[in-house]
């Protein structure tokens, strides 16, 4: 038994996600008015979390691969039309609820109704999913496969030349949108 197996990982997963629960609240990002502002292009919030989000998380990972903390990646398969059906669906359910899993989860705890109702579209389009994976899997989520592949896989340029460029990019999006903001109040 390793101590993967022991209730460490779960009492080390639960709290991990009260932790994110409360940071997704303390940013705001909890609030329905928050993330429609997204989707109106009036409010930047839910944006500079998730860039901010992805770039860390990527050296967080990358950096513990190289450290040798970690020995591989959990790379899912690049399922094309299953990731564009999942994105679509993903999309329309945020849009129409104003939330996404994390947030809508964060939501529920503020005590939001519009949330939970929302929540428990997802546990039952989840169980849905689960249901219809057998036969999705065999025909549909076969279409458009590419296998275990990363973009640094495929152009044999290191990672760590995608996350600066993407830090780069976050930081000058972060740069021009408080410009903008700064405009807009003034």
């Amino acid at each position: 038994m390793s101590w993967i197996d022991t209730p460490y990982l779960l009492v080390t997963g639960l709290l991990t996600g009260v932790v994110f629960g409360v940071l997704l609240q303390k940013g705001g990002v909890t609030r329905y008015a928050t993330i429609i502002g997204q989707f109106l292009f009036t409010d930047y919030t839910m944006l500079k979390i998730m860039l901010s989000a992805v770039v860390v998380g990527a050296i967080g990972v990358y950096g513990m691969l190289q450290l040798g903390l970690i020995s591989h990646l959990l790379v899912k398969p690049a399922l094309l039309a299953a990731n564009a059906a999942g994105g679509l669906i993903f999309g329309v359910g945020m849009a129409t609820l104003g939330y996404c899993p994390g947030t809508g989860v964060g939501a529920c705890g503020e005590g939001s109704r519009r949330a939970m109702w929302g929540v428990a579209g997802m546990v039952t389009g989840a169980g849905i999913f689960t249901a219809m994976y057998p036969m999705l899997e065999k025909g549909f989520m076969k279409i458009g496969d590419r296998g275990k592949v990363t973009l640094a896989d495929i152009t044999g340029i290191s990672p760590w030349v995608y996350i600066a460029a993407l830090a780069v990019i976050s930081l000058v999006l972060f740069n021009a949108i408080g410009r903008w903001e700064r405009r807009q109040t003034a």
